[in-house]
Parts: C-alpha cells; sequence; structure tokens
C-alpha cells in the first residue's frame, strides 16, 4: 500500500463532496492511498450485509467499484460525479483509491474505521446544522471530532 492513508467521509451529500475536492485540492499527494467511507444506515437490506455488520466490507479498489453490479452489490449510490471525480483523483495524483463501506450509526462506524484502517488523516464535510438542530438531531461531524484518533478536517458546506 502507499505511504499515507487519508479518509474522506462520503454520504453522497453536497457537503461531502466539497470535503472529496477539498482533499484532493489541499491535502492528498503522489502515492497515498484516499479511502472513501461511506456508511448506510441499517434497514434497507439487513440479511445482505449481516457479514459485515461489525467490520464493514473489505477494501474496494476503484476499478471494481467502477463496475455496476459491484455498486449494487454493495448498494452504493449512483453518483457520476464522485465516480468521475475518483478516477481523475487516481490518474492525475497517481493515488490507490479504494472504498470501505459500513452499517449503522455513521458517528460511531467512522470513529471504528479511522483505527481500524490507521488512517492518518480525515476528511469530512459539515451540513451546516445549527445550534439547535446539532442539539435535538446530534452532529457526525461533533462526535468524530471529540472521538477520532486521527485529526479531522472538516470542511463547511457554503
Amino acid at each position: 500500500m502507499a505511504e499515507r492513508r487519508i479518509g474522506v467521509a462520503m454520504d453522497f451529500s453536497p457537503s461531502s463532496k466539497k470535503a472529496l475536492r477539498w482533499a484532493a485540492d489541499n491535502l492528498v499527494r503522489k502515492g497515498d492511498t484516499l479511502v472513501l467511507l461511506h456508511v448506510r444506515h441499517h434497514g434497507r437490506v439487513e440479511s445482505k450485509n449481516v457479514l459485515w455488520s461489525h467490520t464493514g466490507s473489505p477494501l474496494i479498489p476503484l476499478e471494481e467499484l467502477m463496475e455496476a453490479q459491484v455498486r449494487q452489490r454493495y448498494d452504493m449510490p449512483e453518483d457520476a460525479e464522485v465516480y468521475d471525480t475518483l478516477n481523475a483523483l487516481a490518474r492525475e495524483k497517481e493515488l490507490c483509491v479504494v472504498v470501505k463501506m459500513y452499517w449503522g450509526d455513521p458517528r460511531e462506524k467512522v470513529c471504528d474505521a479511522v483505527g481500524e484502517l490507521n488512517l492518518e488523516s480525515l476528511v469530512m464535510g459539515s451540513r451546516g446544522l445549527g445550534q439547535i438542530q446539532r442539539i435535538l438531531l446530534g452532529s457526525v461531524t461533533n462526535y468524530v471530532l471529540s472521538n477520532a484518533l486521527c485529526p479531522v478536517t472538516v470542511v463547511k458546506s457554503k
């Protein structure tokens, strides 16, 4: 594997896409491994993901992820913008790009991934919730900032 592992939390929202672009422009360098972390909530097809419910999926290389049937198997959203960005990054910066899927609470699973994958840094977007919304709904970003075992960069959505 490459010398550094950089994680980007990706929920395919505009703020997480902005975080991916920020990581591409400011953090990753030639030879790094870029790990895209995607967490699905429990509920859709539980039996399909029981095998990986605690450890997440195997690392999925970008080349495999480009195949529609692989994206379907892992229930990955169809988002040409993200996949095009990842392909361009891999080619231009000579990165190893992999995706790791988890199922469950995004706060816990992102923090688990940091330790499990030995990430040196994590980049994530912020939805820009107001103070009351953060208190009522909880903030994945606040939780990860407080509990992750590596430096976390938060890219604001605005």
